[in-house]
């Protein structure tokens, strides 16, 4: 089957009342017939549910299809989309250990590994996304990991996938990457040799800022380590979470389509504006890694940066002026979505930071939405206009 029909049919097996749409399943636990099933279920010999912080139905279907239209053999999926990145790290790092990563990341995975995991005696080396030489100098002889966005938050930087599967194959390295900006719809990881899929579906995956939500894709037995590290310290999705996001995956290539029309568009407008210094959108020409862009993604995604004259009180006034774009801390929202990431998302990074992942103070960050292009433009411009 093709993406969309994967995304639309691959559900659980029907109930006694056989159901058309997978039901949900609100329950903490599973019952038995008899011991011996119990027993066996417990001891893995029979397949079953026993415990919704282990397995659900619901999470079961959604993993599913997540595995499938990430093209990888299994999905552990989680409770929101920083649990999947904390276990895609700690299901196979250990004190000593050393993790590589692009310095062009989220802001809480930046604090993750900078603060948090080294408290643990786990190392970290940042690099140039877009210089190799950096990445072969930042290996050490207890270099596990390499782990990197594209596009990235909120620069939109890009990162060659396949240079990077080249390198960490050649290095014997877990080549973990967050697709959470292009969704499986628009670049497939794993084509490039990586082991790890990670995803915060709580933006495009849910796609209406409903619920919470992350997974994990990767082959059996990576996925295996992933599931074993989250059964036992429980960041589990919850099986109403779960039951949303796979009901939200059958309309995902539909809405990435319009996302991704409606971004380019805006784009394209606002690098003939004023008071703009730079527009960076992937499918742009003028993204300086816009033939990347073309090789590795089906689309440009939803997401488009600019920067401001004004830098950081003309990024403020900005978001203030807008009246209908909401002002939140989501993204891949069907409603435009502004924000201003040297005040928020990134605001605990220290100037030279910012700099280093090209967040600059006057760098607004546009999740476009669903609406129609010409009232996305005209709020845009009507803000920009009274600066």
């Amino acid at each position: 089957m093709k993406f969309e029909s994967k995304a639309i049919r691959l559900q659980t097996e029907k109930s006694q009342f056989r159901e058309h749409s997978t039901p949900l399943y609100a329950t903490s636990s599973f019952c038995y017939d008899n011991a011996e099933q119990m027993r066996a279920v417990f001891a893995a010999e029979e397949e079953g549910y026993i415990y919704s912080r282990f397995i659900n139905p619901n999470s079961t279907e959604f993993e599913t299809k997540m595995a499938q239209l990430e093209k990888t053999e299994a999905c552990f999926a989680t409770a929101s989309g920083m649990s999947a990145v904390f276990a895609s790290f700690m299901a196979f790092l250990k004190s000593g250990d050393h993790i590589i990563a692009t310095r062009a990341i989220f802001g809480s995975t930046y604090r993750l590994l900078s603060v948090w995991l080294t408290k643990w005696n786990i190392e970290h080396t940042f690099i140039d996304g877009s210089d190799v030489d950096s990445w072969i100098k930042a290996v050490k002889p207890n270099t596990k990991m390499l782990y990197l966005e594209t596009p990235s938050n909120p620069a939109l930087e890009l990162v060659d996938l396949e240079k990077a599967g080249e390198f960490c194959k050649s290095h014997n390295i877990i080549f973990n990457v967050d697709n959470c900006f292009a969704t499986p719809y628009i670049q497939n990881p794993v084509y490039y040799g990586a082991d790890l899929v990670v995803h915060s579906a709580t933006k495009y995956i849910d796609g209406q800022g409903r619920v919470l939500g992350g997974a994990v894709c990767g082959s059996q037995d990576l996925v295996n380590n992933v599931k074993a590290f989250c059964r036992a310290t429980g960041p589990s999705l919850s099986p109403f979470n779960a039951w949303i996001l796979s009901k939200s995956l059958e309309t995902l290539s539909i809405r990435m389509e319009k996302h991704s029309e409606n971004a380019l568009k805006l784009a394209q407008i606002l690098e003939n504006t004023k008071k703009i210094n730079w527009v960076k959108y992937p499918f742009l020409p003028s993204h300086p890694q816009y033939e990347l862009a073309k090789k590795q993604m089906l689309l440009g995604g939803g997401i488009v940066s600019f920067e401001l004259t004004g830098g950081l009180n003309a990024g403020k006034q900005f978001l203030d002026n807008l009246k209908m774009l909401s002002l939140t801390a989501n993204l891949g929202d069907s409603r435009s979505i502004a924000s201003h990431p040297a005040s928020t998302t990134h605001a605990k990074l220290t100037e030279m930071e910012r700099q280093e992942v090209g967040i600059t103070p006057g760098l607004i960050r546009i999740s476009v939405g669903l609406e129609h292009i010409a009232d996305i433009k005209n709020d845009i411009l009507q803000s920009i206009n009274t600066l």
